[in-house]
């Protein structure tokens, strides 16, 4: 129950659920209210800040600080096990299996398997519990996914109990101990998922993945036209900002603002 609320009320203020509220509360008191002034300021405040977040340079000004945190794994240490950890994924067998991974999924499970390759004879480790509707796990479809792709099934390990980052650490911590591992999960979130592995004693080599935030020459035109590609470049900062608060209100790690 307190999971699935943490999740309803997250939701609810990332930018533009947050945004779009503001905006029909303004509606809401220029249209049934005498503070025509009050609804305009919330209108207002409500479409620029859409506006700013949906622009690359903002987004992206946001964003990169948190994935700039650690960098590609390029590290010569062999470790026994490779961990990839859930993210969006839904399962119908009619697609090509990798359709099935949403969102950050795809990349972090290709990065698993550049590093499983360049590891010989380590173990993949899929993370992640079904969600309430599927009977797949999300785990379950990682390995699915990674099996399609040539990795042997003998050499994967499903954990599909977890239902978030803090549940996964203890997980994998559970099943291998202090085997010498690398961690693979989006740029954006391995701040916060180092804090929660290195919490339960675990001492993971980092593996960023599905990093976002570009730097490279765009077009003149891709940074001042609004996009919902930049815009979810700042919903990745508001996840990531009130998970570092979550941890901290949970007395997981230090100061909210730290990484």
């Amino acid at each position: 129950m307190l999971f699935t609320l943490k999740k309803y009320i997250g939701g609810m203020i990332l930018p533009l659920p947050l945004l779009l509220l503001l905006m029909a509360l303004g509606l809401g008191l220029l249209w049934f209210s005498r503070f025509q002034r009050s609804g305009k300021i919330c209108l207002t405040v409500g479409w620029l800040a859409l506006l700013l977040l949906s622009l690359q340079p903002v987004a992206d000004g946001l964003l990169k600080p948190i994935e700039d945190k650690y960098p590609t794994w390029r590290g010569t240490e062999q470790v026994q096990y490779v961990v990839v950890l859930g993210g969006g994924y839904t399962w119908n067998d009619e697609w090509a299996p990798s359709s099935n991974l949403i969102n950050n999924s795809l990349p972090r499970l290709a990065e698993g398997i550049r590093l499983w390759q360049a590891n010989p004879g380590a173990k993949m480790i899929f993370t992640g519990a079904a969600a309430e509707t599927n009977p797949v796990s999300t785990g379950e479809a990682g390995a699915r996914v990674a099996e399609s792709l040539g990795v042997p099934r003998s050499d994967i390990i499903v954990l599909d109990m977890p239902k978030d980052t803090e549940e996964e650490a203890a997980a994998v911590k559970a099943t291998i101990g202090d085997a010498p591992f690398l961690l693979v999960t989006s740029a954006s979130h391995l701040p916060r998922a180092m804090i929660f592995f290195q919490h339960v004693g675990l001492h993971p080599f980092p593996a960023p993945a599905n990093q976002l935030a570009i730097t490279s020459p765009l077009q003149p035109w891709e940074k001042v036209m609004p996009s919902p590609v930049w815009l979810m470049h700042s919903d990745r900062v508001g996840y990531e900002t009130l998970g570092r608060l979550w941890q901290w209100l949970k007395g997981s790690s230090g100061e909210p603002g730290e990484q």
